[in-house]
C-alpha cells in the first residue's frame, strides 16, 4: 500500500478576471477550485496508474469538510485527523489579458498536541513492512518542526519506506531520520545544507554530505533541463526530453507519483528515476493542474536521456 501525508491541505480558489488592477473591484469571468496539496497531486497520478493510495492529514472546519468530500469525489481515499480550527483556503486572481497572477496563501489552522499526536497514532497502527509513505509539503502552524523526522523514525521502525518531499528545517530534520528517499531541488538543498551548487562538483560533494547523514536515495530536481540520482554508489544525470511547456506547476508532483509507483513494483531506482522524469515532463506539457494519463508518461520513457557519472 501507498500511503501519502499532506499536513497542511488547503482549499485553491482560482478566479480569472480580465486585468489585474489595484484599488478596484474586480469582478471574476470564471472561478475554479482545486483541492491542493502535493500528496493530493501524488494519489491523483497514483490512480491514474492503477495502484491504491490512501491520503492521510488534517483537515477542519467547514472548507476541510469540502476539501474531504471533494477527494471522496474524485476517487481519492483518505483517512484524516480532524482539527478543530478550519482548513486553510488559498486565493489567486490571474489575469486574462496576460496571466498574470497574484496568489495570497493562508498559513493554515493552529494544530494541537493532541491532534498532532492523533495523527503519531494513527500512522502508527497502519504501518505495516514493505508499504510506501511519501511525506510532503508545508507544515501549519503549531505542528513541531521534527514531525517528519517522527513520522520516518516510526514507519522506519515498523518496516516502512518513506519518501520525504519538503523543505526548511521541516526537510532537514527529516533527512537526519534516515528517509529510504529524498526529492529536494536546488533551492531547498542550498537553503539547508549551505552547499554551493554552480557547478558539477559542488552538488557531488552535497549530495556525498546527506547520504553521510543517512539519506538512502537522493533525487536532485534542477529545473526543467536536469536532474541528479544517486543511491549512495552510483550516480546519474537524467535529461528529459524537450517540449511545449505549458504549465510546470504539479510537474513535481506527478515525477514523485510515477517515482514510488514504480518503486511500490520492485523496480531499481533507476527505473523509477526514468518514469519520473517521464511523468513531470507529461505533467509540464499539459495546461492547468491536469494530470497526464499512463500512456502520456510511457510516450516519454524512451526520450530520457540517463548517463552515468
Amino acid at each position: 500500500m501507498i500511503y501519502t501525508v499532506t499536513l497542511n491541505p488547503a482549499l485553491d480558489k482560482e478566479y480569472r478576471v480580465p486585468e489585474l488592477l489595484p484599488n478596484t473591484i474586480l469582478r471574476a469571468s470564471a472561478v475554479k477550485l482545486d483541492y491542493g496539496g502535493k500528496g493530493f497531486n501524488i494519489a491523483r497520478m497514483l490512480a491514474i496508474f492503477e495502484t491504491d493510495c490512501i491520503a492521510l492529514g488534517f483537515v477542519g472546519g467547514h472548507t476541510g469538510e469540502v476539501l474531504s468530500q471533494g477527494l471522496k469525489g474524485i476517487g481519492i481515499k483518505t483517512d484524516f485527523v480532524h482539527v478543530s480550527e478550519e482548513t486553510r483556503t488559498n486565493i489567486s486572481a490571474v489575469s486574462d489579458k496576460d496571466n498574470g497572477y497574484i496568489k495570497i496563501n493562508e498559513p493554515g489552522p493552529e494544530v494541537s498536541i493532541k491532534e498532532t499526536d492523533e495523527l503519531l497514532q494513527k500512522i502508527e497502527n497502519l504501518i505495516q513492512p514493505g508499504d510506501w509513505w511519501v511525506l510532503s509539503g508545508s507544515l501549519p502552524p503549531g505542528i513541531p518542526v521534527d514531525i517528519y523526522a517522527q513520522m520516518i523514525k516510526l514507519l522506519n521502525k515498523g518496516g516502512a519506506r518513506t519518501i520525504l518531499d519538503s523543505s526548511g528545517d521541516a526537510f532537514k530534520l527529516g533527512c537526519m531520520a534516515e528517509p529510504f528517499l529524498i526529492k529536494p531541488n536546488l533551492d531547498e538543498i542550498a537553503q539547508i545544507f549551505d552547499g554551493k551548487l554552480n557547478d558539477s562538483l559542488g552538488i557531488e560533494k552535497t549530495i556525498t554530505r546527506i547520504h553521510e547523514i543517512g539519506v538512502k536515495n537522493i533525487i536532485l530536481s534542477a529545473g526543467k533541463d536536469k536532474a541528479f540520482c544517486s543511491d549512495g554508489m552510483k550516480r546519474w544525470i537524467g535529461i528529459p526530453p524537450k517540449i511545449n511547456e505549458m504549465n510546470p506547476i504539479g510537474a513535481g508532483d506527478a515525477m514523485l507519483a510515477a517515482i514510488v509507483y514504480r518503486l511500490s513494483r520492485n523496480e531499481t531506482i533507476l527505473n523509477a528515476f526514468t518514469w519520473g522524469l517521464a511523468a513531470g515532463t507529461a505533467a509540464a506539457s499539459l495546461p492547468g493542474t491536469m494530470m497526464p494519463v499512463q500512456s502520456d508518461v510511457e510516450r516519454f520513457i524512451n526520450k530520457v536521456v540517463i548517463c552515468e557519472e
